[in-house]
Order: structure tokens, then sequence, then C-alpha cells
């Protein structure tokens, strides 16, 4: 899983591709060496970015202050990172989607 990647003892990396406009909030699978979120919210005035760490903060069951946008806030590639989770928990609950 290059997409993801241990950070701090309780912290993981996540390398993202983003589809925004999308019918449902999901992870879709890999794009290239990334993992692809489709969310609903569009790529304008930040709801993106918002929506993200909104979606992530459900699926990794954190609070959204825990999620934090490293880089791409302007693109559909993103890198984010989630405090509070391990490798092994991430690694868990990503592997239920692929």
């Amino acid at each position: 899983m290059s997409f993801l990647r241990e950070v701090a003892g309780n912290s993981v990396a996540l390398d993202l591709y983003i589809q925004p406009k999308a019918s449902k909030n999901t992870v879709c699978g890999l794009h290239g060496s990334e993992l692809k979120l489709a969310i609903t919210a569009p790529p304008v005035e930040g709801k993106a970015n918002k929506a993200v760490i909104a979606y992530l903060a459900e699926l990794f069951g954190v609070a959204k202050s825990s999620v934090i946008i490293m880089s791409g806030q302007q693109s559909r590639h993103k890198r984010c990172v989630l405090q509070g989770v391990t490798f092994k928990e991430a690694s868990r609950i990503v592997n239920g989607f692929l």
C-alpha cells in the first residue's frame, strides 16, 4: 500500500485522488498509487476539502480536527495526515474497500 504510510506512532499519511461531485461519498479503490475517494461536494470554495475531511474522520473514527490536508488543497491529488490512527488500524479499514 504505497498510498498509506506511518508518520508517527499514532498517525498515518494517505495519498488521495479525489473525484468531486459524485453520487455518494465512498472509497472507489486505487488510482495509480493513490487511494481514490468519490466525494459528493463540488470543488468550489473549499467544499470538497471540507467533505474529504468529514468523510475521512467518519471512516477512520476520529474527530475532524484529527484530519489534516497537508498538500493539494487546490488539487485532486491530496496528502492527508490522520492523527490518532495506527498504521494497522488504517490498513484494516482501507483493505475493506480494496
